[in-house]
């Protein structure tokens, strides 16, 4: 017994192993297995096509937040078509189907060969669409002849006991063809998608042998084991082209990083042409480029790109996907906002650099991001300064740019960040012209602290020659501490006047304007405001702070006299314009506190330089794919839209019978049915 126990053994495990093949290959070849998988990838390529992919984790993080960013991160939503598991099921998927048209291809292939001839009597009686006819005759060449008007093709076979034969005629047959094509085009369309999904990439990232790059380094920079060569099988990726430059290289967006692929042709952009609507809207825009051998750096071919007209090179499809800067250069007036003084300096940058900047004795950094020579905005109302003086706690809480009414082009803007020496940054939207809001004209500054929130605006008042220089005189006379015991005096001197007025009710004037000047110049109107909570009692706060304002108002314009005196400029007229001018000065002078910035940057010229963004791709699944999809609406056609009927005649002397059968039991079908009846009929009677 110990001898025959190996062998029982090793025929049960034999036994278990081909019942587990078997298991495997009737889940391989199931239909409801592969329309699983079908359904899944088809939810996940509806998340891919709603969700944009390959963007820069940053932008997912703004748009989700850190949780959601995280979650749909691990399950590889943010490049859906080329995660481990989207190709997996795709490999899952053309196995299936093959499997599936591996087991049923031959059957079904036989039984568009059959006729079926071998039918009996007996079973055509028990068909549900049935007729039996008497004759005189046989009728039999005529029944024939019937048959092939109608398209039938048939097979004849005599009975065997001699006494009759039997037509088995059938027509429609392709549409067996409608499930072979079908299934074939999911294999060939899931291949088509393997192959442009890259794997080869995947398995050199999976061993180590391409690493994607997260540092922000220049392209020549890039190691080696983050660069693609120019064969690679498949790739999409883009790149932005100044005028007058070129590109041997496009960036793939990976994950958190990036990877470079090297190109097998360099392309220059000669010109980049764009057209407006007349409200600034861009119309449509072109790339003069030109294709560049990479070992002489000759011309090969020069070609205008537009919008959805690729140009296809070498395998390479080159879309014109945007447009943007290409290193427009920029001529600005920095002011200091904190500051006595109220000249301002020159600061020249170039979009996408980098320059340094001294103020407010530290060191800053200007990241330039981008210029636009349009801007379409809303000039609507913005919050009216009578508003913002109701309360002498108000401050700049993010005055948007109007409503949505009143869309003009208010021309060019500029944009960029200011970087402390910790690394903190603010970034910024600054208008070139002036615009005109409650029929006064106002310099505009966005700012915001993050990416993703909205631009708040400060207005900085022009003076009645449209200029800063009034305002900037202004601020430097009101912020600068040495200056408001002079101030206080003459607004006390201005406003109590006679002889007869004590000295000390003057003295106290001027010190609590004095007192006014110095909070205000620390710290605005929050400054104001933290003084009046700490220091008055809550019933008196309302008439300390319209007393606080109405001294500042009058005092500043006192200020505004001394500042343009020194400045050798016309002394102000006391009217209504200047009042406004003096409310909106305060009103600005609060928000630099909340800037974020010490300067303020002024755009004086610029000279632009466009860019092309183009997106170029290599895709040899493409037309797989292309070809899988025309199969797949002919086997679809073939399906539903072509019927197999088949038809039976047993021809006896004195009797013919009828049978009829379809694959599919239509309308159509029983009319046809009642048609074939009624002209056999009539055959077989004449």
């Amino acid at each position: 017994m110990a001898r025959v126990t190996p062998y029982f053994s090793r025929h049960a495990m034999s036994k278990s192993s081909a019942t587990f093949s078997k298991s495997v290959y009737e889940l391989m070849s199931s239909m409801r297995f592969a329309i699983s998988l079908l359904t899944v990838l088809a939810i996940a390529s509806i998340i891919g096509t709603v969700l944009k992919q390959n963007e820069p984790y940053l932008n997912y993080v703004l748009q989700f937040g850190q949780y959601w960013f995280t979650v749909f991160k691990w399950l590889g939503l943010y490049d859906v078509y080329r995660t481990t598991w989207f190709v997996t099921i795709l490999a899952f998927l053309v196995a299936s189907t093959s499997t599936c048209i591996y087991r049923n291809m031959p059957s079904m292939l036989r039984e568009m060969r059959s006729y079926r001839e071998l039918a009996s009597e007996n079973s055509l009686r028990h068909f549900q669409h049935h007729a039996e006819f008497t004759t005189h005759g046989t009728h039999l060449e005529a029944l024939i002849q019937y048959l092939t008007e109608q398209g039938y093709r048939y097979k004849q076979r005599a009975l065997d006991n001699g006494a009759g034969t039997l037509l088995a005629a059938k027509v429609g047959s392709v549409n067996r063809l409608g499930y072979i094509f079908t299934h074939s085009a999911i294999v060939i369309i899931c291949l088509g998608a393997l192959i442009d999904s890259n794997i080869p990439l995947k398995i050199e990232q999976t061993f180590g042998l391409k690493r994607i790059e997260t540092r922000d380094i220049p392209e020549s920079q890039v190691p080696a084991i983050s660069r693609l060569a120019p064969n690679s099988l498949s790739f999409r990726g883009n790149v932005t082209i100044p005028e007058g430059a070129s590109a041997d290289v496009v960036f793939l967006n990976i994950g958190d990083g990036y990877m470079v692929q090297d190109l097998p042709f360099t392309i220059a952009l000669k010109k980049f042409h764009i057209e407006h609507y007349s409200t600034g809207q861009p119309k449509m825009f072109a790339s003069d480029i030109a294709i560049l051998d990479n070992a002489t750096g000759k011309q090969i071919l020069e070609h205008t790109l537009t919008v959805n007209h690729p140009l296809i090179y070498d395998g390479v499809a080159i879309f014109q996907a945007s447009f943007g800067d290409g290193g427009t250069k920029l001529k600005m007036n920095g002011w200091n906002l904190f500051s006595a003084s109220s000249k301002p300096f020159d600061v020249n940058g170039v979009v996408n650099s980098k320059t340094k900047i001294t103020a407010d004795n530290q060191q800053y950094t200007l990241e330039f991001t981008d210029f636009r020579p349009f801007n379409i905005e809303n000039t609507g109302q913005l919050p009216s300064a009578e508003q913002r003086n109701k309360d002498a706690r108000s401050v700049m809480v993010g005055n948007a740019v109007g409503d949505k009414s009143n869309l003009h082009n208010v021309g060019p803007s500029f944009q960029y960040k200011v970087r402390d020496a910790q690394g903190q940054a603010h970034e910024y939207s600054n208008y070139m012209l002036p615009l005109l809001v409650d029929k006064r004209w106002y310099m505009l500054s966005g700012v915001r602290n993050n990416p993703g929130d909205p631009l708040h605006y400060i207005r900085f008042p022009l003076d009645q020659d449209r200029r800063l220089d009034g305002f900037m005189r202004l601020r430097g006379m009101l912020l600068d501490p040495s200056t408001h015991a002079e101030i206080a005096r003459r607004f006390a001197a201005s406003a109590i006047q006679g002889g007869n007025v004590p000295v000390d009710v003057r003295t106290k004037l001027a010190d609590s304007t004095t007192k006014v000047l110095d909070l205000f110049g620390k710290g605005g109107y929050q400054a104001l405001s933290d003084f009046i909570e700490k220091h008055i009692p809550a019933a008196e706060r309302d008439r300390a702070a319209q007393t606080y304002l109405k001294i500042l108002e009058l005092s500043s314009f006192e200020a505004y006299i001394m500042a343009e005196q020194k400045a050798g400029a016309p002394a102000p007229k006391a009217d209504e314009d200047t009042g406004w001018f003096i409310r909106d000065s305060l009103n600005s002078i609060s928000d630099i506190f909340f800037y974020g910035a010490p300067v303020y940057l002024q755009l004086a010229e610029y000279d632009q330089v466009n860019a092309s963004g183009l997106q170029l791709t290599r895709s040899p699944g493409e037309n797989i794919v292309f070809g899988g999809s025309g199969l797949l609406v002919l086997g679809i056609f073939a399906m539903f839209f072509i019927r197999e009927r088949r038809l039976w005649l047993l021809v006896k002397p004195g009797q013919v019978l009828f049978a009829m059968s379809s694959n599919r039991k239509t309308l159509d079908f029983e009319n046809e049915f009642e048609r074939h009846k009624q002209r056999i009929s009539a055959i077989v009677k004449d």
